[in-house]
């Protein structure tokens, strides 16, 4: 279990809806589809979000050109069945497998016990129990990043999904060198307009922020304990 699955779910009813891809950019096909991911075909996914989930990230997206005018938020994923969960930890563990120049048959147990914490330290167990859902698969949560007014991905240092250091939010806090200088001034200027917005940044993930979710008010309860919060988003089906 992760800490935020402690936080109590008290699920609101409100729908999943289409995101509206045309005030974004968005890249396609999408990620995990063209991996072969099950999406089947049913109408929520994986391009939708809860409803108020898609008004706060259109106020990010306001913000955003605030600031940079012709900048676009990018979604890169948002509601995830549990299958594509599965799909998606599955397919990490053998891409991280084969980039230790190993296969399956290989591994000793401290080698697979190893590969499947540095698995779980980026993906949410697909987990199935009403109480402890992955982030994802409850319509709260979105991954995303930033496109200039060239229409170019901005380069934040590390790409999404990358099972590394690199991939924490302040992993190029500390750099002396210009070139990653950038890298966190641009991780700083998305978490600013999605923080404004009323999301919530994933501690481990630079591109993950969510609104409603247990991880969204764990982070809120973490910094404002004396006014608590609940979970409104639990895992769709």
């Amino acid at each position: 279990m992760r800490p935020y699955h402690q936080i109590p779910i008290f699920e609101c009813g409100e729908p999943l809806i289409k995101i509206p891809l045309e005030l974004f950019a968005v890249e396609s096909p999408h990620p995990y589809e063209k991996l072969g991911a099950p999406y089947g075909d049913g109408d929520r996914s994986p391009y939708y979000l809860r409803q108020s989930v898609i008004e706060n990230l259109l106020q990010a997206q306001n913000y955003l050109n605030l600031l940079h005018p012709n900048w676009h938020i990018q979604i890169f994923d948002a509601y995830r069945p549990i299958a594509v969960q599965q799909f998606m930890v599955d397919y990490s563990f053998t891409q991280a497998v084969r980039d230790r120049g190993l296969t399956n048959v290989e591994l000793s147990p401290n080698q697979r016990q190893e590969i499947w914490e540095a698995v779980y330290a980026i993906w949410a167990a697909p987990s199935l129990d009403a109480k402890t859902p992955p982030p994802h698969s409850t319509g709260g949560a979105v991954d995303v990043t930033l496109v200039d007014d060239a229409g170019q991905i901005v380069n934040m240092g590390s790409p999404i999904d990358e099972m590394s250091e690199r991939s924490h939010p302040d992993y190029y806090a500390n750099s002396d060198r210009s070139e990653t200088q950038k890298y966190h001034a641009h991780r700083q200027l998305l978490q600013d307009v999605m923080l404004k917005a009323g999301f919530q940044r994933n501690p481990r993930e630079w591109w993950h922020f969510s609104v409603g979710d247990q991880m969204w008010a764990w982070l809120n309860n973490q910094s404002n304990p004396a006014n608590p919060v609940t979970a409104r988003y639990g895992r769709l089906a």
